[in-house]
Protein backbone atom coordinates (compact mmCIF):
# COMPACT_ATOMS: atom_id res chain seq x y z
CA UNK A 1 0.00 0.00 0.00
CA UNK A 2 2.89 2.45 1.04
CA UNK A 3 4.67 1.56 -2.48
CA UNK A 4 1.31 2.55 -4.15
CA UNK A 5 0.54 5.62 -2.45
CA UNK A 6 4.48 6.60 -2.90
CA UNK A 7 4.26 5.78 -6.77
CA UNK A 8 1.35 7.76 -7.53
CA UNK A 9 2.63 11.03 -5.43
CA UNK A 10 5.78 10.15 -7.56
CA UNK A 11 3.80 10.56 -10.71
CA UNK A 12 1.56 13.49 -10.24
CA UNK A 13 3.88 15.54 -8.02
CA UNK A 14 7.09 15.25 -8.57
CA UNK A 15 6.98 18.34 -10.62
CA UNK A 16 7.45 21.92 -8.14
CA UNK A 17 4.77 23.01 -10.88
CA UNK A 18 2.06 20.84 -10.43
CA UNK A 19 2.72 21.56 -6.13
CA UNK A 20 2.46 25.25 -7.14
CA UNK A 21 -0.50 24.85 -8.91
CA UNK A 22 -2.42 22.31 -5.85
CA UNK A 23 -1.36 24.80 -3.64
CA UNK A 24 -2.59 27.78 -5.28
CA UNK A 25 -5.88 26.12 -5.87
CA UNK A 26 -6.11 25.12 -2.43
CA UNK A 27 -5.69 28.03 -1.01
CA UNK A 28 -8.18 29.43 -3.20
CA UNK A 29 -10.95 27.68 -2.29
CA UNK A 30 -10.63 27.81 1.12
CA UNK A 31 -10.15 31.04 1.25
CA UNK A 32 -13.69 31.47 -0.40
CA UNK A 33 -15.31 28.88 1.47
CA UNK A 34 -14.14 30.62 4.95
CA UNK A 35 -14.31 34.17 3.91
CA UNK A 36 -17.35 33.41 1.29
CA UNK A 37 -19.91 35.88 2.66
CA UNK A 38 -17.10 39.08 3.32
CA UNK A 39 -16.25 38.60 0.26
CA UNK A 40 -19.60 38.51 -1.62
CA UNK A 41 -19.67 42.55 -2.82
CA UNK A 42 -16.05 41.53 -4.42
CA UNK A 43 -17.89 38.14 -6.14
CA UNK A 44 -20.62 40.49 -7.69
CA UNK A 45 -17.80 43.21 -8.70
CA UNK A 46 -15.96 40.51 -10.45
CA UNK A 47 -18.76 38.88 -12.08
CA UNK A 48 -20.11 42.20 -13.29
CA UNK A 49 -16.69 42.88 -14.44
CA UNK A 50 -16.55 39.89 -16.43
CA UNK A 51 -19.70 40.97 -17.95
CA UNK A 52 -18.57 44.04 -19.17
CA UNK A 53 -15.06 43.88 -20.48
CA UNK A 54 -16.18 42.78 -23.27
CA UNK A 55 -18.13 46.13 -24.11
CA UNK A 56 -14.84 47.87 -22.78
CA UNK A 57 -12.36 46.16 -25.46
CA UNK A 58 -15.06 46.77 -27.79
CA UNK A 59 -15.32 50.31 -27.62
CA UNK A 60 -11.38 50.10 -27.31
CA UNK A 61 -11.00 48.34 -30.70
CA UNK A 62 -12.91 51.74 -32.41
CA UNK A 63 -10.45 53.95 -30.72
CA UNK A 64 -11.79 55.06 -27.58
CA UNK A 65 -9.22 54.81 -24.62
CA UNK A 66 -10.17 53.00 -21.95
CA UNK A 67 -11.13 54.73 -19.03
CA UNK A 68 -13.81 56.83 -20.70
CA UNK A 69 -14.94 53.31 -22.11
CA UNK A 70 -15.20 52.11 -18.69
CA UNK A 71 -16.98 55.05 -17.72
CA UNK A 72 -19.70 55.47 -20.30
CA UNK A 73 -20.22 51.00 -20.17
CA UNK A 74 -20.91 51.50 -16.44
CA UNK A 75 -23.17 54.04 -16.56
CA UNK A 76 -25.40 52.70 -19.10
CA UNK A 77 -25.11 49.41 -16.63
CA UNK A 78 -26.26 51.74 -13.74
CA UNK A 79 -28.69 53.14 -15.71
CA UNK A 80 -30.28 49.99 -17.20
CA UNK A 81 -30.32 48.43 -13.57
CA UNK A 82 -32.29 51.49 -11.98
CA UNK A 83 -34.84 50.61 -15.01
CA UNK A 84 -35.36 46.60 -13.81
CA UNK A 85 -35.35 47.77 -10.17
CA UNK A 86 -37.87 50.54 -10.50
CA UNK A 87 -39.97 49.11 -13.46
CA UNK A 88 -39.81 45.26 -13.31
CA UNK A 89 -39.04 44.67 -9.74
CA UNK A 90 -42.03 46.25 -8.63
CA UNK A 91 -44.41 44.73 -10.74
CA UNK A 92 -42.45 41.34 -10.00
CA UNK A 93 -43.22 41.87 -5.87
CA UNK A 94 -47.04 42.41 -6.83
CA UNK A 95 -47.25 39.40 -8.69
CA UNK A 96 -45.65 37.63 -6.09
CA UNK A 97 -48.34 39.09 -3.70
CA UNK A 98 -51.64 37.90 -6.03
CA UNK A 99 -50.09 34.51 -6.02
CA UNK A 100 -49.93 34.38 -2.38
CA UNK A 101 -53.20 35.37 -2.14
CA UNK A 102 -54.63 33.02 -4.60
CA UNK A 103 -53.13 30.50 -2.74
CA UNK A 104 -55.79 29.50 -0.37
CA UNK A 105 -58.32 29.39 -3.26
CA UNK A 106 -56.07 27.01 -5.11
CA UNK A 107 -55.78 24.67 -1.87
CA UNK A 108 -59.72 24.52 -1.82
CA UNK A 109 -59.91 23.06 -5.62
CA UNK A 110 -56.77 21.27 -5.06
CA UNK A 111 -58.71 19.48 -2.06
CA UNK A 112 -61.89 18.67 -4.25
CA UNK A 113 -60.16 17.15 -7.20
CA UNK A 114 -58.25 15.21 -4.63
CA UNK A 115 -61.56 14.12 -2.81
CA UNK A 116 -62.81 12.62 -5.88
CA UNK A 117 -60.34 10.38 -6.79
CA UNK A 118 -61.61 7.67 -4.45
CA UNK A 119 -64.65 7.61 -5.90
CA UNK A 120 -63.03 7.48 -9.69
CA UNK A 121 -60.05 5.01 -8.75
CA UNK A 122 -61.76 3.17 -5.92
CA UNK A 123 -59.42 0.50 -6.33
CA UNK A 124 -56.38 2.78 -6.32
CA UNK A 125 -57.37 5.42 -3.48
CA UNK A 126 -59.01 5.40 -0.08
CA UNK A 127 -60.37 8.52 1.74
CA UNK A 128 -57.96 7.90 4.34
CA UNK A 129 -55.11 7.90 2.45
CA UNK A 130 -56.65 11.51 0.66
CA UNK A 131 -56.97 13.01 3.57
CA UNK A 132 -53.47 12.00 5.59
CA UNK A 133 -51.93 13.52 1.77
CA UNK A 134 -54.09 17.04 2.19
CA UNK A 135 -52.46 17.37 5.84
CA UNK A 136 -49.39 16.43 4.68
CA UNK A 137 -49.36 18.74 1.57
CA UNK A 138 -51.05 21.44 4.61
CA UNK A 139 -48.22 20.99 6.78
CA UNK A 140 -45.71 21.45 4.29
CA UNK A 141 -47.36 24.58 2.71
CA UNK A 142 -47.43 25.90 6.29
CA UNK A 143 -43.66 25.20 6.84
CA UNK A 144 -42.76 26.77 2.98
CA UNK A 145 -45.26 29.99 3.92
CA UNK A 146 -43.38 30.50 7.29
CA UNK A 147 -39.99 29.96 5.15
CA UNK A 148 -41.29 32.71 2.83
CA UNK A 149 -41.93 35.12 5.50
CA UNK A 150 -38.70 34.93 7.12
CA UNK A 151 -36.91 35.21 4.30
CA UNK A 152 -38.67 38.29 3.58
CA UNK A 153 -38.42 40.01 7.11
CA UNK A 154 -34.30 38.97 6.46
CA UNK A 155 -34.34 40.82 3.57
CA UNK A 156 -35.90 43.85 5.12
CA UNK A 157 -33.36 43.70 8.04
CA UNK A 158 -30.60 43.55 5.22
CA UNK A 159 -31.77 46.93 3.46
CA UNK A 160 -28.50 48.69 5.18
CA UNK A 161 -26.57 45.84 3.42
CA UNK A 162 -27.79 46.40 0.49
CA UNK A 163 -26.83 50.12 0.37
CA UNK A 164 -23.64 48.81 1.01
CA UNK A 165 -23.46 47.00 -2.20
CA UNK A 166 -25.26 49.95 -4.37
CA UNK A 167 -22.51 51.99 -2.99
CA UNK A 168 -18.97 49.80 -3.16
CA UNK A 169 -20.07 47.16 -6.13
CA UNK A 170 -19.76 49.69 -8.83
CA UNK A 171 -16.58 51.45 -7.11
CA UNK A 172 -14.96 48.17 -7.23
CA UNK A 173 -16.49 47.04 -10.65
CA UNK A 174 -15.00 50.22 -12.17
CA UNK A 175 -11.48 50.17 -10.79
CA UNK A 176 -11.46 46.75 -11.94
CA UNK A 177 -11.87 47.63 -15.19
CA UNK A 178 -9.98 50.48 -15.17
CA UNK A 179 -6.95 48.83 -13.55
CA UNK A 180 -6.93 45.62 -14.89
CA UNK A 181 -3.30 45.22 -16.46
CA UNK A 182 -2.20 46.95 -13.19
CA UNK A 183 -3.97 44.96 -10.38
CA UNK A 184 -3.16 41.11 -12.69
CA UNK A 185 0.43 42.68 -12.52
CA UNK A 186 0.81 43.30 -8.56
CA UNK A 187 -0.91 39.86 -8.00
CA UNK A 188 2.10 38.38 -10.50
CA UNK A 189 4.65 40.08 -7.48
CA UNK A 190 3.28 37.13 -5.06
CA UNK A 191 3.52 34.30 -7.55
CA UNK A 192 6.00 31.61 -6.64
CA UNK A 193 8.73 30.91 -9.13
CA UNK A 194 8.15 28.39 -11.83
CA UNK A 195 4.81 29.55 -12.02
CA UNK A 196 4.49 28.56 -15.76
CA UNK A 197 1.86 25.50 -15.21
CA UNK A 198 -0.41 27.93 -12.98
CA UNK A 199 -0.47 31.04 -15.85
CA UNK A 200 -0.89 28.45 -18.85
CA UNK A 201 -3.98 27.05 -16.86
CA UNK A 202 -5.26 31.31 -15.55
CA UNK A 203 -4.89 32.04 -19.61
CA UNK A 204 -7.24 29.22 -20.54
CA UNK A 205 -9.74 29.19 -18.03
CA UNK A 206 -9.52 33.09 -17.78
CA UNK A 207 -11.60 33.33 -21.43
CA UNK A 208 -13.96 30.44 -20.76
CA UNK A 209 -14.89 31.99 -17.67
CA UNK A 210 -15.45 35.75 -19.39
CA UNK A 211 -17.34 33.73 -21.96
CA UNK A 212 -19.40 31.66 -19.97
CA UNK A 213 -20.59 34.77 -17.45
CA UNK A 214 -21.49 37.36 -20.75
CA UNK A 215 -23.00 34.40 -22.41
CA UNK A 216 -25.57 33.38 -19.49
CA UNK A 217 -26.69 36.79 -19.05
CA UNK A 218 -27.52 36.96 -22.54
CA UNK A 219 -29.55 33.27 -22.41
CA UNK A 220 -31.20 34.85 -19.32
CA UNK A 221 -32.39 37.59 -21.13
CA UNK A 222 -33.29 35.75 -24.33
CA UNK A 223 -35.20 33.14 -22.19
CA UNK A 224 -36.97 35.44 -20.16
CA UNK A 225 -37.95 37.61 -23.22
CA UNK A 226 -39.12 34.80 -25.07
CA UNK A 227 -41.21 33.28 -22.26
CA UNK A 228 -42.77 36.45 -21.47
CA UNK A 229 -43.93 36.91 -24.71
CA UNK A 230 -45.12 33.34 -25.03
CA UNK A 231 -47.01 33.66 -21.27
CA UNK A 232 -48.73 36.97 -22.47
CA UNK A 233 -50.28 36.12 -25.57
CA UNK A 234 -51.43 32.65 -24.43
CA UNK A 235 -53.31 34.77 -21.17
CA UNK A 236 -51.44 32.97 -18.85
CA UNK A 237 -51.71 34.87 -15.02
CA UNK A 238 -48.41 36.23 -13.57
CA UNK A 239 -46.87 36.50 -16.66
CA UNK A 240 -43.59 38.56 -15.60
CA UNK A 241 -43.05 36.36 -12.66
CA UNK A 242 -43.10 32.75 -14.22
CA UNK A 243 -41.27 33.92 -17.23
CA UNK A 244 -38.72 35.58 -15.08
CA UNK A 245 -39.02 32.41 -12.95
CA UNK A 246 -37.84 30.55 -16.61
CA UNK A 247 -34.82 33.28 -17.12
CA UNK A 248 -33.23 32.30 -13.99
CA UNK A 249 -33.61 28.41 -14.16
CA UNK A 250 -31.04 28.39 -16.95
CA UNK A 251 -28.07 29.27 -14.26
CA UNK A 252 -28.97 25.71 -12.84
CA UNK A 253 -28.44 23.52 -16.21
CA UNK A 254 -31.29 20.69 -16.20
CA UNK A 255 -32.57 20.29 -12.27
CA UNK A 256 -33.89 24.88 -13.03
CA UNK A 257 -35.91 23.80 -16.14
CA UNK A 258 -37.76 20.74 -14.63
CA UNK A 259 -37.38 22.43 -10.95
CA UNK A 260 -39.50 26.28 -13.07
CA UNK A 261 -42.30 23.72 -14.81
CA UNK A 262 -44.11 22.96 -11.36
CA UNK A 263 -45.50 26.28 -10.51
CA UNK A 264 -46.04 27.00 -14.52
CA UNK A 265 -48.20 23.78 -14.98
CA UNK A 266 -49.47 24.37 -11.17
CA UNK A 267 -51.07 27.75 -12.37
CA UNK A 268 -52.01 26.82 -15.59
CA UNK A 269 -53.97 24.18 -14.27
CA UNK A 270 -55.79 26.06 -11.68
CA UNK A 271 -56.48 28.65 -14.30
CA UNK A 272 -57.83 26.45 -17.36
CA UNK A 273 -57.83 23.14 -15.63
CA UNK A 274 -56.94 19.86 -18.31
CA UNK A 275 -58.02 21.74 -21.56
CA UNK A 276 -56.40 22.66 -24.99
CA UNK A 277 -55.10 25.92 -23.83
CA UNK A 278 -53.37 23.76 -21.01
CA UNK A 279 -51.66 22.03 -23.24
CA UNK A 280 -50.91 24.36 -26.00
CA UNK A 281 -48.77 26.23 -22.67
CA UNK A 282 -46.99 23.53 -21.55
CA UNK A 283 -46.13 22.31 -25.48
CA UNK A 284 -44.59 26.43 -26.00
CA UNK A 285 -42.77 26.12 -22.92
CA UNK A 286 -41.41 23.13 -24.04
CA UNK A 287 -40.21 24.65 -27.13
CA UNK A 288 -38.73 27.05 -25.43
CA UNK A 289 -36.60 24.40 -23.23
CA UNK A 290 -35.62 22.47 -26.38
CA UNK A 291 -34.42 25.80 -28.56
CA UNK A 292 -32.64 26.65 -25.77
CA UNK A 293 -30.99 23.31 -24.71
CA UNK A 294 -29.64 22.86 -28.49
CA UNK A 295 -29.81 26.21 -30.23
CA UNK A 296 -28.72 28.90 -27.98
CA UNK A 297 -26.58 27.03 -25.35
CA UNK A 298 -24.29 25.94 -27.87
CA UNK A 299 -24.36 29.09 -30.02
CA UNK A 300 -23.22 30.83 -26.94
CA UNK A 301 -21.33 28.12 -24.84
CA UNK A 302 -19.66 25.86 -27.76
CA UNK A 303 -16.10 27.26 -26.11
CA UNK A 304 -16.75 26.59 -22.91
CA UNK A 305 -19.20 23.57 -21.83
CA UNK A 306 -17.18 21.05 -23.03
CA UNK A 307 -18.62 18.51 -20.66
CA UNK A 308 -20.49 15.84 -20.22
CA UNK A 309 -24.34 16.29 -19.07
CA UNK A 310 -23.45 14.20 -15.88
CA UNK A 311 -20.13 15.96 -14.89
CA UNK A 312 -22.70 19.43 -15.28
CA UNK A 313 -25.03 18.13 -12.81
CA UNK A 314 -22.48 16.65 -10.03
CA UNK A 315 -21.15 20.04 -10.65
CA UNK A 316 -24.26 22.13 -9.51
CA UNK A 317 -24.51 19.75 -6.82
CA UNK A 318 -21.52 19.60 -5.07
CA UNK A 319 -20.29 22.83 -5.83
CA UNK A 320 -23.87 24.53 -4.65
CA UNK A 321 -23.23 22.66 -2.00
CA UNK A 322 -20.03 23.90 -0.90
CA UNK A 323 -20.14 27.80 -1.78
CA UNK A 324 -23.97 27.83 -2.01
CA UNK A 325 -25.72 30.15 -4.87
CA UNK A 326 -22.53 30.86 -6.06
CA UNK A 327 -21.36 27.48 -6.16
CA UNK A 328 -24.37 26.59 -8.54
CA UNK A 329 -24.02 29.95 -10.92
CA UNK A 330 -20.20 28.87 -11.11
CA UNK A 331 -20.48 25.30 -11.37
CA UNK A 332 -19.95 25.01 -15.01
CA UNK A 333 -16.57 27.32 -14.73
CA UNK A 334 -15.36 25.49 -12.00
CA UNK A 335 -16.06 21.84 -13.80
CA UNK A 336 -14.22 23.73 -16.64
CA UNK A 337 -11.14 24.50 -14.10
CA UNK A 338 -11.33 20.94 -12.85
CA UNK A 339 -10.72 19.49 -16.43
CA UNK A 340 -8.74 21.87 -17.56
CA UNK A 341 -6.27 20.95 -14.39
CA UNK A 342 -7.19 17.70 -15.68
CA UNK A 343 -5.59 18.30 -18.90
CA UNK A 344 -2.37 19.76 -18.24
CA UNK A 345 -1.52 18.39 -14.58
CA UNK A 346 2.71 17.53 -15.69
CA UNK A 347 2.45 13.06 -14.72
CA UNK A 348 5.84 11.50 -14.90
CA UNK A 349 4.86 7.41 -16.27
CA UNK A 350 6.66 5.05 -13.11
CA UNK A 351 8.53 2.21 -14.59
CA UNK A 352 6.68 0.03 -11.85
CA UNK A 353 3.57 0.42 -12.86
CA UNK A 354 2.55 0.78 -16.59
CA UNK A 355 -0.38 -0.40 -18.45
CA UNK A 356 2.02 -2.90 -21.20
CA UNK A 357 3.41 -4.21 -17.31
CA UNK A 358 -0.66 -5.25 -16.29
CA UNK A 359 -1.24 -8.96 -16.77
CA UNK A 360 2.67 -10.03 -17.84
CA UNK A 361 5.52 -11.47 -15.64
CA UNK A 362 9.33 -10.43 -15.92
CA UNK A 363 10.14 -13.50 -17.76
CA UNK A 364 6.72 -14.02 -19.83
CA UNK A 365 7.45 -13.29 -23.93
CA UNK A 366 5.26 -10.42 -25.27
CA UNK A 367 2.67 -11.59 -27.65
Amino acid sequence: MFDLIRDWYNRNFSDPQAVILAFLLVALFGLIAVFGDIMAPALVALVLAYLLEGVVGLMQRFGMPRTPSVVVVLLVFIALSFVLMFGVVPVLSTQVTQVVRAIPSMIVQGQEQLLKLPDAYPEVFTVEQINELIGTLRAELGQSTQDVLEFSFAQVANIVIMGVYVVLVPLMVFFTLKDKDKLLSWAQRFMPARSELSFRVWREVDQKIANYIRGKFVEIAIVWLASYVVFTFSGLQYSLLLSFLVGISVIVPYIGAVAVTVPIAIIAYFQWGITAKFWWLMLYYQIIQILDGNVLVPLLFSEVVNLHPLAIILAVLFFGGLFGVWGVFFAIPLATLAQTVLKVWPRTESSQYTPASIGHTPNSPVE
